[in-house]
């Protein structure tokens, strides 16, 4: 971003890309910044394919849909959308073992010192036979047994939140009619020509394949990987991440339903990478994502497809990526959002939150009479405490891996870290630290719960959890085991609720 002040005022939006970050952008800056006087424009090409496969999300999502005056009831038929508790990691911490990570708590307060200090004093007394840590995460044992309601307010045992697994190209679908409700203008055409400001260099127009000019204020790049404003044009830069993340492909392919239709995704580990499973109404997502170091495409697809629980209803989609980001995310008067801004691979849903993100961070820092320098800075200042923050959280899951006698796994245990993140390894290998984090996207119980999930074991624990009686220890153990259990007991069936909910997607309806 070059130092000059564009004191020109900021009243036309233009958002290059559509799919799901680009109506997800129209859709929340239509409603947050409703009275601004702002036309928003959205240009797409029904002859450009999105992405479109991310279709698990982070119950963030609800405060993004509430913002953007979303009906849930409404998007969850209009999408297919099941209810999402958390995400079932199989086969990392070992072959054969499974944990979750909850959108929850564990267990609550016992004692001075955090409860997992409690717990693994537990498990250490009874050498390791104690009840699995995540039997005392309401979330987890609801989802394991197929069952949701919407939680009561308050902080107590039972309280939890909960997010969707819909299908992306519909929520996309459906973001459109609410924007264009909204006064959002879409234009359909393919974008040949950017045109730039003579004098500073911004961004002034978009030419469309037919001649029609799109001039704007500000530009939402949501193009996608092409990035083509904020890289093609802007040449922003960079910073790839794939010798942290080194997944750079994924295979694609829904399937037909046989099992249950559970309320939670699934990532199990392969031998060079891993595959997701996302349960919609309708029909179930599955990917296979992986290092091409490790595993040839071909053997990457056959994979997959040998391990679906149904008939494939489509033909695999290949994607390749890079993990990182651009160096920023704002530069001059274009944002990029999405895809475009960059890509950290789907182990953790936090494509759509990212974008989400993106576009809130936007709408607090939303220029008025320019692009202030202060306001570009801080923008990026807090994306790239975003991503930096989800890229270790992500690394964790492999670095902590079990998977000895596999190259890419025993590659992936033995790297060189990030410091960030191996200041947490180490605080939590050594004394059961968990990172003391008051806000961003992954907590306390979200760290606790790869830690305790890969069998990371810290080497001594907090003393005051060490000064509880046995006998004591073991009745609060045991007392919050039955009252989650009890809770689950009463709670609906996952699929119950969402057609008591008038939630059920009808074949057809949405297109």
């Amino acid at each position: 971003m070059s130092g000059q002040f564009n004191n020109r005022a900021i009243k036309r939006v233009v958002i290059v890309g559509g799919g799901t970050a680009g109506w997800m952008a129209a859709a929340g800056l239509s409603r947050a910044l409703i009275g601004a006087g702002l036309s928003i424009t959205l240009v797409e090409s029904e002859a450009i394919g999105t992405v479109g496969v991310g279709e698990a999300t982070l119950p963030q999502i609800r405060d993004f849909n509430r913002i953007a005056g979303i009906d849930e009831r409404e998007m969850m038929a209009r999408t297919a959308a099941t209810i999402k508790l958390g995400i079932e990691f199989c086969d990392w911490g070992g072959p054969g073992e499974r944990y979750m990570h909850p959108f929850g708590t564990y267990g609550e307060s016992i004692g001075p010192a955090p409860f997992h200090h409690y717990w693994l004093k537990e498990r250490a007394a009874k050498n390791g036979e104690s009840k699995p840590f995540g039997e005392y995460s309401f979330p987890i044992a609801a989802a394991w047994d197929g069952r949701f309601e919407p939680p009561s307010s308050g902080d107590g045992l039972l309280a939890y939140n909960y997010a969707f697994q819909f299908d992306a190209g519909l929520y996309a679908a459906y973001l459109s009619d609410v924007s264009q409700k909204a006064g959002v203008q879409r234009k359909e055409g393919r974008i040949v020509e950017v045109r730039r400001e003579q004098t500073g260099g911004d961004i002034a127009a978009v030419v469309l394949e037919d001649g029609t000019v799109i001039e704007g204020d500000l530009f939402v790049d949501c193009s996608g990987f092409r990035a083509l404003l904020i890289e093609q044009e802007l040449q922003t830069g960079f910073d790839d991440w794939s010798q942290w993340l080194p997944c750079n492909r994924a295979w694609a392919v829904p399937c037909e339903t046989s099992a249950e239709t559970v309320p939670y995704t699934r990532a199990t580990a392969r031998d060079a990478g891993w595959q997701w499973r996302i349960p919609l109404q309708h029909r179930v997502g599955n990917g296979h994502v992986y290092c091409d170091r490790y595993s040839s495409d071909q053997d990457a697809v056959d994979l997959l497809m040998a391990n679906l629980e149904g008939k494939p209803i489509a033909d695999p989609r290949q994607l390749f990526f890079t993990t990182g980001k651009r160096r920023q995310m704002w530069n001059r008067n274009v944002v990029a959002i999405g895809l475009s801004g960059g890509f950290l691979e789907p182990l953790e849903s936090t494509s759509i939150d990212l974008i989400q993100t993106g576009i809130l961070n936007l709408i607090e820092l939303f220029p008025q009479d320019g692009c202030a320098p202060a306001d570009v800075a801080e923008y990026n200042r807090l994306m790239d405490l975003e991503y930096g923050r989800i890229r270790d959280f992500l690394l964790l899951h492999y670095v902590a891996n079990q998977r000895h006698g596999l190259p890419f796994w025993d590659d992936m245990r033995s790297m060189e870290l990030p410091e960030s993140l191996a200041e947490k390894l180490e605080a939590f290998r050594t004394r059961g630290l968990t990172p003391d984090y008051s806000e961003g996207l992954f907590l306390l119980q979200s760290w606790l719960s790869v830690f305790i999930g890969q069998n990371v074991i810290p080497d001594t624990l907090d003393p005051r959890a060490e000064a509880m009686p046995d006998e004591e220890r073991t009745a609060h153990l045991a007392r919050i085991h039955s009252s989650i259990e009890e809770g689950v007991k009463r709670t609906e069936e996952h699929l119950s609720f969402i057609d008591q909910y008038g939630a059920r997607f009808r074949q057809g309806s949405a297109h």
